[in-house]
């Protein structure tokens, strides 16, 4: 028998047994590819170059730094937070928090992240974020 002869016989084997147990297999999910243009895609922000740049609002005060991004876990309508260490010096006594990445305006023409309106105040005031499991 070759070897084509048993991987189809044990495909069939396990199908009629998921079949008899009132299971049925899943349905095959189609895969779907976009083609994107490399180019422009090349000229936007890598994360690795973000993540421990400075944060500053609208006045040009520092009010944290990119520690790093999360993408939400739901698969219908994802989001891209930005989580910025706040409140700390010299990298202690930080905590983090998570702002929409929408939020940050990376186009700045001084090539700064700005948060607009953000105090170091409000930032604090904000829930502290901790890295899920």
């Amino acid at each position: 028998m070759s070897r084509f002869s048993l991987g189809f016989a044990a495909a069939a084997a396990a199908t009629a047994a998921l079949i008899a147990t009132g299971l049925q297999p899943a349905p095959a999910q189609e895969v779907v590819l976009v083609a994107v243009d490399a180019k422009e895609v090349a000229q936007g922000y890598r994360t690795s170059e973000l993540t421990g740049k400075e944060v500053l609002n609208d006045a040009r005060q520092e009010i944290g730094e990119i520690d790093d991004f999360v993408i939400s876990a739901d698969g219908e309508d994802p989001e891209i937070f930005a989580i910025l260490e706040v409140g700390g010096f010299l990298g202690l006594g930080g905590y983090l928090v998570a702002v929409p990445f929408e939020s940050l305006d990376l186009d700045d023409p001084s090539d700064e992240i700005v948060l607009k309106g953000a105090t170091q105040e409000a930032l604090e005031g904000l829930p502290e974020f901790e890295y899920g499991s």
